[in-house]
């Protein structure tokens, strides 16, 4: 009989050494580094501003990004009103206001200006009125909307605030004790009270001023319904960390500005 012949079995070489996943793993790492690296890099090259937001970001990350990389909220005096911020702060309050159901309704009445003592917020009436019933020192539903609105934003803030009523210059109809001085400072009052029930600290507001008639906005009309406002001053913080001064009646030009984000060069009120 012939010899059986061996049986020959042939393995095939496995090259799984260099088709391995371990590889990209390894490329995973180096590009998160270098990620990493160009982050720092772009952070160094970056404004003071925006390295203190990221850092106030990553302190306080409930924070969403609203300004520069964080809340008003999420970095604390970072955020603060000073010269340098203005309009970035102005623009976010104007987005809360226009987000109100009737902002078509009040877009006119609703002005923030730039001037010498900080960002001014005015809320102006109509004949028929807008925030204050005729001759009432206490806010009606829309005043109290927007006074809570404007709390709950500007509470957030370490800035100092003043309060400010004015009217124009009908002779008040009530009683011959209580005249436009007591309604102007009155009102000034309660949008206050309204506004620390809110989200504005009471250690917040340095001052609540009753102007009466005595600085019109319209000096040529001076019974025009638009004098009647409150006016809800964010003063500035300077550099320093000290609160510019409160000066009332500045008659310097300022930049002024509507809730619908329209422009003008007027006096300051």
């Amino acid at each position: 009989m012939d010899k059986a012949h061996p049986i020959i079995i042939k393995k095939k070489a496995s090259h799984g050494g260099h088709h391995g996943g371990a590889w990209k793993v390894a490329y995973a790492d180096f590009v998160t580094a270098m990620m990493a690296l160009f982050i720092v890099l772009w952070l160094l090259n970056s404004s003071k501003q925006v390295q203190e937001a990221v850092g106030g970001y990553f302190k306080d990350p409930s924070g969403t990004s609203k300004l520069a990389g964080s809340d008003m909220s999420g970095s604390g005096e970072n955020f603060a009103v000073t010269k340098d911020n203005m309009a970035q702060i102005k623009a976010e309050l104007q987005r809360h206001v226009r987000q109100m159901p009737n902002f078509d309704r009040l877009k006119d009445q609703i002005e923030m200006t730039v001037t010498a003592e900080g960002l001014r917020v005015e809320l102006l009436e109509t004949e028929k009125g807008t925030f204050f019933d005729s001759g009432s020192p206490n806010p009606n539903g829309t005043g109290k909307e927007l006074l809570t609105l404007l709390a709950q934003e500007l509470g957030k803030l370490p800035n100092q605030l003043s309060i400010e009523g004015h009217t124009d210059s009908k002779p008040y109809s009530g009683n011959g004790e209580y005249g436009n001085w007591e309604l102007s400072t009155d009102r000034a009052n309660a949008a206050r009270r309204l506004m620390q029930k809110n989200g504005v600290r009471s250690d917040q507001v340095s001052q609540v001023r009753g102007f009466a008639d005595q600085m019109l906005r319209n000096k040529k009309a001076p019974e025009d319904a638009s004098n009647r406002r409150i006016s809800v001053i964010v003063h500035y913080i300077e550099k320093t960390g000290t609160t510019a001064s409160p000066v009332a009646g500045s008659a310097e030009k300022t930049t002024e500005y509507s809730a619908n984000g329209s422009k003008r060069l007027d006096q300051a009120p």
